[in-house]
């Protein structure tokens, strides 16, 4: 049996159907900053990733240096390169960039 209630049961429907947008909307709000917090973190996350890639790199570099030098050969060549040292009987020609002027001439 199908009763008519007129517009009282469309009201009805109408109140139920905006309470439940209400509801999602309050629930959307609650959660819009968390999710903004949360892709703020993950950029973060992405940042030290790269950083963390880079440091590696670094301690490779720095760890086949290292190792390197355990090479008599190169420790002798890094003297002679950096500090100027020679062998017994050796002569050692420095060679030094020549100077420019940097007038403007007109």
């Amino acid at each position: 049996m199908n009763v008519d209630l007129g517009i009282w049961a469309k009201l009805n429907r109408l109140v139920i159907v905006l309470l439940g947008v209400a509801g999602v909307l309050a629930i959307a709000l609650k959660y819009f900053p968390l999710i903004k917090q949360n892709e703020k973190f993950r950029q973060r996350i992405l940042q030290l990733e790269n950083q963390i890639q880079k440091e590696e790199e670094i301690g490779k570099q720095a760890k086949a240096s290292i190792v390197s030098l355990r090479d008599s050969k190169v420790i002798e060549r890094l003297a002679r390169e950096k500090l100027g040292y020679a062998k017994a009987g050796e002569t050692v020609f420095r060679f030094e960039a020549p100077l420019t002027n940097n007038f403007n001439r007109r």
